[in-house]
């Protein structure tokens, strides 16, 4: 597979832009319960209200979230050799899962790898959330190979958590 035909998705949580209205997050929210308890799929005042919370304008300033997740990406595209890479939010963001696969079909990836910022199991949306969104996205595109980089080497992590608290350990001190 050529460079022009893989994909890399990375996929955060998504935050809440400083300002939104709390009742629409809260009614969002009830919404969702109420539709994951009953295993519907979304209303249209689900939906509507998952859009309008998604295409709020934000900056770094009022969606510091966002931010971060970008820099990021920053940081890992250039390790991904040249693959099609883009960023998506489980909630409150755009875009979604779907929205930056389809992009990225759109532009001529075949082999799209989806990897979550979220690290640990047991959380509904890496363990449950993005791979029942695969098993759709996979039966829309047949023809597509998307693999999901999940669950992660608890070890490594472990490992690269050492490393990092590392530069906030002081040295012992000596004693005579």
């Amino acid at each position: 597979m050529s460079k022009a035909e893989r994909g890399v998705v990375l996929v955060g949580h998504g935050g809440i832009p400083k300002g939104y209205p709390g009742d629409k997050v809260t009614k969002l929210k009830r919404l969702e319960a109420q539709r994951r308890a009953a295993g519907q799929p979304m209303s249209s005042e689900e939906h509507e209200l998952d859009q309008h919370i998604r295409l709020w304008p934000r900056t770094p300033e009022t969606d510091p979230y966002q931010a971060g997740l970008e820099k990021l990406a920053s940081q890992l595209k250039p390790l991904i050799d040249g693959a099609h890479f883009s960023t998506a939010y489980n909630e409150f963001c755009t875009p979604t899962l779907e929205e930056a696969i389809e992009t990225q079909i759109a532009e001529g990836a075949k082999d799209i790898t989806v990897v979550s910022t979220m690290f640990t199991p047991g959380g509904s949306h890496s363990e449950y959330e993005i791979p029942e969104e695969m098993v759709e996205l996979r039966k829309k595109h047949p023809g597509i190979t998307l693999t999901y980089a999940w669950p992660f080497d608890l070890g490594k992590v472990a490992e690269m958590l050492a490393a990092h608290l590392k530069q906030f350990q002081t040295a012992p001190a000596h004693t005579s």
